[in-house]
């Protein structure tokens, strides 16, 4: 007889977790208190515009296609993508940077700026992909289950290749002098929620990333990978049950037995946890024991990323003016702007990034019209100084107006606007369970990263794993899709 597996939460980790074991023959049911699958990448449908809720940039692809691959299947049946070029405006006041992942292209936008920082920008580039390679070989793709695992000296050496004391501002200050473009190599730390002025250098591999490996774009949004990864799991077999919130994972003498829903026992030989570790150790988990030392105490403490306000607007027009699909509008003075999110002010002139969807696939919005997905980083809620309500929300829509208005295409936008969204972190918190509304789950500072982070494998519970973004590796969907791999892999070694 097959033996069961429940997944708590249908996100992008839950689901390929799933799909991982359901195909390695275990009987697998995931419980999703939502309606729709993807965690935070989720979509929003209103008024005829179609927007992705939470991650909206594809970032190393193969790690994408390897959930479908792992199964037998073909992923351009499942998530067809096109590469994106240029990859994004940077807009610097009234300056607009473009960047290209096209090595020519790039050259010549930089050579523009400073023969000296392209030389600099390839010793940068040489730098962090040896680093690179000794992160995903020695420490992203595998478990840390018991000390001796990190506390060993190879280890130890490889550790040390990271050079991962200093910050990634200070890391890249090294090789590039133009301040624009040591942002534009620097902010993407963004991404995991966590500042370049004290994010570990390694954390410079983002744009590194982006540079050799490109931005790529699946058809109908990011939400389209949740979609076709909620279909796959379906045809291998797998039940899910949506708008079923769970209330308990049912402990027995450090062994987890199942899960409580509607105040009813749900057996199952395993239970892979997808929500939010803080989340989930704190409410899910209410066996003392099996905490270990994740006491509410100690999750209280701990570090959190920050937080994100998101306006999902429909428009009544085309930006034709606009040139590209991803836009990052920076601040005047973005290392105060980092200091206020991390110190949890008000910020008085924000970053953020405007993401229209509708450039590359027109279903996503009503003929000749575009919608705007406009995120701002902000305090997470254990940080914040400040209260989130209507006035806070147009108060940062102004400020993001009012410099939009200073962006050729963008000059009547208010006048625009023919449908409007939010999501704050109050919403963050409510909606996904994501930690004082983190959106990017626990900061990946040096003590809450690799074999200090919280584990695929409880260490103070038999047969319960947990996967997603706090958990190892971290944030950002390629590294959640390998944190699911990691979990099952845990699942299926203990089984044998």
């Amino acid at each position: 007889m097959k033996k069961t597996v429940t997944v708590i939460g249908a996100g992008a980790a839950g689901l390929a977790s799933a799909i991982r074991l359901q195909h390695a023959g275990y009987n697998v049911t995931i419980y999703e208190k939502e309606s729709l699958p993807g965690g935070k990448m989720n979509q929003l449908t209103k008024d005829g515009y179609t927007f992705d809720m939470g991650p909206s940039l594809v970032m190393m692809p193969d790690i994408y296609k390897e959930v479908f691959e792992v199964a037998g299947r073909n992923p351009e049946d499942y998530i067809p993508m096109q590469r994106v070029d240029p990859m994004y405006s940077a807009f610097f006041g009234d300056e607009e940077i473009n960047v290209s992942s096209d090595l020519t292209k790039i050259t010549q936008e930089i050579e523009n700026i400073s023969d000296e920082d392209m030389a600099g920008f390839l010793g940068y580039l040489k730098d962090i992909y040896e680093r690179y390679i000794v992160a995903r070989d020695h420490f992203i793709q595998r478990p840390f289950r018991n000390p001796s695992d990190f506390y060993n000296p190879f280890m130890i050496h490889q550790a040390l290749k990271l050079k991962t004391f200093d910050s990634a501002n200070h890391s890249i200050a090294k090789y590039i002098k133009d301040k624009r473009l040591q942002q534009i190599l620097s902010f993407q730390t963004l991404y995991i929620g966590v500042s370049p002025k004290n994010g570990p250098s390694l954390y410079t591999i983002i744009p590194m990333i982006e540079y050799l490996y490109g931005i790529w774009f699946i058809k109908g949004g990011m939400h389209t990978m949740a979609k076709a990864m909620e279909r796959l799991f379906k045809e291998l077999g797998g039940t899910l049950q949506y708008n079923t919130a769970v209330e308990e994972i049912v402990i027995d003498q450090q062994e987890a037995k199942g899960i409580q829903v509607n105040g009813q026992l749900i057996p199952s030989d395993y239970v892979m946890c997808n929500a939010d570790f803080p989340y989930a150790i704190k409410h899910l988990v209410k066996d003392q024991k099996a905490k270990g030392k994740y006491t509410d105490k100690k999750v209280d403490k701990m570090k959190y990323s920050c937080s994100c306000f998101i306006m999902y607007l429909g428009m009544n027009k085309k930006y034709e003016d606009v040139k590209n699909m991803h836009n990052f509008v920076f601040a005047e003075d973005l290392d105060e702007n980092l200091e206020d999110i991390f110190s949890g002010e008000v910020l008085s002139d924000p970053s953020f990034y405007v993401y229209m969807g509708s450039k590359m696939d027109a279903d996503l919005a009503p003929e000749g019209k575009d919608g705007l997905y406009i995120l701002i980083p902000v305090s997470d809620l254990s940080t914040s100084k400040y209260e989130w309500n209507e006035d806070t929300i147009e108060y940062y829509k102004k400020r993001v107006f009012n410099k939009l208005k200073t962006i050729n295409g963008f000059e009547n936008i208010e006048q625009e606007i023919v449908s409007e969204s939010y999501m704050t972190p109050n919403d963050w918190r409510d909606q996904f369970n994501a930690y004082n509304g983190a959106c990017f789950g626990l900061q990946p500072t040096l003590t809450q990263s690799n074999h200090f982070r919280p584990q695929a494998k409880a260490k103070n519970c038999e047969k319960l794993y947990f996967t997603g973004s706090s958990t190892h590796p971290g944030a950002g969907v390629p590294i959640v899709l390998t944190s699911a791999k990691i979990a099952a892999e845990e699942l299926m070694l203990d089984d044998k």
